[in-house]
């Protein structure tokens, strides 16, 4: 009996420090790639992904944000996308540090490039959400398109936490061909 518990013993720590190396975005991430084996899909995703995202925000952005006093001069600055920003830092961070600090500048990358529509909006230009309008059509089409190629998307269907992965998935691959440790 004691052979048998010490046995026991030995088997729980192995699936303990197993499940301590993997990190939760870990386990996001390979069942992410698991659903996403379709090489035109994978190119779909690389392209999509990143204006869908960039189009969410503006459009996001674009929703009237009361004029709040105390603000003061930072009226025009502080809208609803700053409460996304706020929270997608705080969900990445949750998974990995590092992809948390470079959605951040992509983020604000994003937020200058809305500011510069927004500019040319003033000037005389197109709406700012128009134009993200005319961006999210085409690139949640194709995605929704090159996803119905994956057997098991398809069967599990669209679903939020792949649109919140997928952003970190991608950020992942891409630090992972540069040899940086996400």
């Amino acid at each position: 009996m004691t052979a048998k518990t010490s046995n026991n013993k030995q088997k729980a720590p192995a699936k303990t420090a197993a499940s301590k190396d993997e990190r939760p975005a870990d386990r996001y991430f390979s069942e992410y790639e698991e659903a996403h084996q379709d090489k035109v899909n994978q190119i779909i995703h690389y392209i999509c992904i990143p204006t869908l995202a960039f189009s969410v925000f503006g459009l996001i952005w674009s929703i009237p944000f009361p004029h709040l006093a105390f603000l003061g001069v930072y009226n025009g600055y502080f809208n609803w996308a700053s409460f996304v920003i706020a929270i997608a830092i705080y969900f990445y961070l949750k998974l990995s540090p590092i992809i948390s600090y470079f959605i951040l500048f992509i983020l604000l990358g994003f937020s200058y490039g809305i500011m510069e529509l927004v500019g040319w909006q003033q000037a005389g230009g197109p709406a700012m959400w128009s134009l993200c309008i005319s961006v999210f059509i085409p690139s949640l089409s194709a995605l929704l398109i090159g996803n119905s190629r994956e057997p098991l998307y398809a069967k599990n269907g669209l679903n939020i936490k792949s649109l919140v992965i997928a952003p970190a998935y991608l950020l992942n691959q891409l630090l992972n061909k540069l040899r940086i440790k996400s």
